[in-house]
């Protein structure tokens, strides 16, 4: 058995185990689990149903990471993106006026937008062209936003009218349990203790249900597929003028989240070899694969998660991790209800506790810890940014802060690639730029200009 998959995965050439690529594969699925339970209660909005869109979660998830980790070899997980899923309820359905049936004829027609362009290499070439004060600056600003997130499903930072946020109730249980699945996580880690988040993970969501934060599901599920091949590709063509807008909207801001986080979790891991992510044709195209997969099974956009890195954090190198998070999206179907702890919204109740008064945004506190250690774990590539060339750190910084604070990968880049070409022209460096840097930064200033 080791030898085939030595043979498949390439173990030992990666200096990997299988017991890491297991623990790593876990690791993942634990920290991104949330998305089994989040995905069907945003997209029931657009009227879908809430067990039907759990099953099309696991198994386009599953398929997805089958396909990352046999086409490309990266312990990189894939599933419904976080944005895209709000994007398809409430500006396609209950904006635009499309059905959930249109929508998913949108977002598979994206998908094959992505197919396309990654058989030719394109967005591969991406990479190629960004330079590195953005390719370093990328990963800090995934860590920063991981941690923002992490802190707020935390308690440890919450909502302030004066300064917007501000420090939460420290002696409220949410934040304390969070405080010390933290010092568990850092311990551990400081002996090279292999799993030390998954056993964070864990503390916590123990440490939630015998304090009654999170209650114990009843094993009750009904099996549904209902919104599987429902795809209403003929509504499109009376509504052509605003289906291509939405279609190219979708299509753009897949391709920079997937960029950016391939860039990020690829560079914290050591995948990067002169600004370049090797067998990137293939991680792509697998994002692009699970785009149409899931359409078909009846969710939004499925892409690379940026969770992949608490995996890549625990020691997984190779495609064996992502089988392992594709296997555990699977064995989830019939264990629903009694693994709902990990992905438990924890609700209004306990936000007035931490002093959160009328927030209507969603709370996992369960992998809150880990998403904080995760993101102080991709800080690390700052000091790789030439912060002395104003031409590089500027940029790289805007990179940073637009990324956690503006919420959004998407938006770092944006930022970042429209001020590193107007600095460098700014400051007669144009030489430097890569050409095609100019109608990247022109397409995200239209963005802002026409979408915004």
């Amino acid at each position: 058995m080791y030898s085939l998959l030595n043979r498949i995965f390439k173990l030992e050439e990666e200096e990997t185990t299988i017991k890491k690529e297991i623990i790593g594969g876990i690791t993942t699925f634990c920290t991104m689990s949330y998305i089994i339970f989040v995905q069907p209660a945003i997209l029931s909005i657009a009227g879908m149903d809430y067990n039907s869109v759990i099953l099309a979660t696991c198994i386009s998830s599953a398929i997805a990471c089958f396909l990352m980790a046999f086409l490309a070899n990266y312990p990189f997980a894939l599933a419904p993106g976080m944005g895209e899923n709000f994007l398809f309820t409430f500006t396609l359905c209950l904006g635009m006026g499309f059905t959930w049936q249109s929508s998913l004829a949108i977002v598979f027609i994206s998908g094959l937008l992505f197919v396309f362009l990654s058989l030719f290499k394109t967005r591969e070439k991406i990479i190629e062209i960004f330079p590195d004060c953005l390719k370093n600056a990328i990963p800090a600003g995934i860590g920063l936003l991981i941690t923002f997130v992490g802190l707020q499903w935390a308690g440890l930072i919450v909502v302030n009218q004066g300064t917007m946020v501000s420090v939460g109730n420290l002696k409220n249980a949410i934040p304390l349990v969070t405080i010390f699945s933290l010092f568990i996580i850092l311990f551990l880690q400081s002996i090279r203790f292999t799993g030390a988040i998954l056993v964070g993970i864990f503390f916590s969501s123990i440490a939630y249900l015998l304090l009654g934060i999170i209650p114990i599901a009843r094993p009750e599920f009904k099996y549904s597929f209902s919104t599987f091949f429902q795809l209403d590709f003929y509504s499109l063509i009376d509504k052509w003028h605003e289906a291509i807008p939405a279609i190219l909207i979708f299509f753009f801001l897949d391709l920079f989240d997937t960029v950016g986080t391939l860039v990020g979790v690829g560079n914290t891991a050591g995948f990067m070899k002169e600004g370049k992510l090797p067998r990137a044709g293939g991680a792509f195209l697998s994002d692009a694969l699970g785009t149409c997969i899931g359409a078909v099974c009846g969710t939004s956009t499925v892409t690379s998660y940026v969770e992949s890195a608490s995996g890549v954090a625990v020691g997984a190198r190779t495609g064996l991790a992502s089988i392992i998070t594709g296997i555990c999206f699977f064995i989830t179907i019939p264990l629903i209800p009694f693994l709902s702890i990990l992905g438990y919204n924890a609700g209004p109740e306990y936000y007035e506790q931490i002093g959160m008064k009328g927030i209507n945004f969603s709370m996992y506190p369960a992998v809150a810890p880990a998403l904080i250690v995760i993101g102080f774990l991709m800080m690390g590539s700052v000091k790789r940014i030439l912060w002395e060339n104003i031409s590089e750190g500027f940029p790289a910084f805007l990179t940073i802060i637009f990324m956690a604070f503006g919420y959004g990968i998407t938006e770092g880049i944006s930022i970042g690639c429209i001020s590193y070409v107007v600095i460098k022209c700014l400051l007669g460096k144009h030489r430097e730029i890569n050409i095609w840097m100019y109608p990247i930064a022109i397409a995200f200033l239209l963005r802002y200009i026409f979408l915004k």
